[in-house]
């Protein structure tokens, strides 16, 4: 009994810290999966796809979370100006092994703990590894496509799952999307949950070295930065999240590509992530 309400409980909050919103018009670009049950794994994939009426691919050998990492060209960012290791990860996600740490601050590691025993792991979604044996064993990483009706790709799943248990840490929908009034598209992210979901928006940012830095920064509503989105009451509220993130995905002197994750509650930093990526071979 104690899952349901803590849910129905964080729904209730999250009405009365956010704002009411249309997405259907003024706020379209909210609109995100969210999941139909508790339990989230990929099963909002198949209603995703019927909503852009298409289909879910997971035949297309090399997917990628995007089709072209030009979808985010505009004023102060050129694609071309990547390392190609950067673009052809993004591009390609699927051809790529993934290996992660994590480390977090002692101030916030008893939290992270609560929300990973009392919604992650129950729900599993967001099930963030609280300790470095979580993720021993490693991390499977598997893509699927959102094809719209005429086969283009408008979306994808990132499916990643603990390889020794199969259970899901992460399952996001990511895409590119621009905010009211931006310059240019972001990366956007949605993690789907029953009845809403948390959506991050990264302004991508090319280093002078062609590595890639994305950002979710504090701001305004309608800025980059992290949405709680939930349906309650016949009703959809929004509010932003105290939560800001930044990755540095770069190559390393070995010719290596690795991604700094660092997720900060406020201004302090609650968690680091850092990912090794490496090509599949045979």
């Amino acid at each position: 009994m104690l899952g349901p309400l803590a849910d129905l409980g964080t729904r209730k909050f999250w009405r009365a810290a956010g704002r009411p919103v249309d997405l259907a018009g003024e706020h379209a670009w909210l609109r995100a999966p969210s999941s139909a049950g508790p339990v989230v794994r990929d099963r909002w994939l198949a209603a995703e796809a019927e909503r852009h009426g298409g289909y879910v691919d997971e035949a297309t050998p090399g997917a990628g979370l995007l089709a072209s990492m030009a979808e985010l060209d505009g004023p102060g960012f050129r694609a071309a100006d990547l390392l190609p290791q950067v673009r052809a990860f993004y591009e390609h996600t699927s051809d790529w092994h993934v290996e992660v740490w994590s480390a977090w601050a002692p101030w916030a590691w008893p939290a992270g703990e609560l929300v990973s025993r009392l919604f992650g792991k129950r729900v599993e979604q967001l099930a963030l590894p609280t300790r470095p044996l979580d993720v021993a064993h490693g991390m499977d990483s598997r893509v699927a496509v959102i094809r719209d009706g005429a086969g283009g790709q408008v979306a994808a799943g990132w499916l990643r799952t603990l390889r020794a248990t199969g259970e899901f840490v992460f399952s996001g929908c990511y895409s590119t999307r621009a905010l009211p009034g931006a310059d240019r598209p972001s990366v956007h992210v949605a993690f789907p949950l029953e009845s809403g979901n948390v959506q991050v928006f990264l302004r991508p940012e090319v280093q002078p070295d062609g590595s890639l830095r994305l950002e979710s920064p504090p701001g305004g509503f309608g800025a980059d930065g992290a949405y709680v989105v939930v349906a309650d009451g016949g009703r959809t509220h929004a509010s932003r999240a105290p939560v800001h993130e930044s990755f540095h995905v770069h190559v390393d002197d070995h010719g290596v590509l690795r991604t700094d994750h660092v997720l900060r509650m406020w201004g302090a930093t609650a968690m680091r992530l850092h990912y090794k990526l490496e090509p599949k071979t045979g």
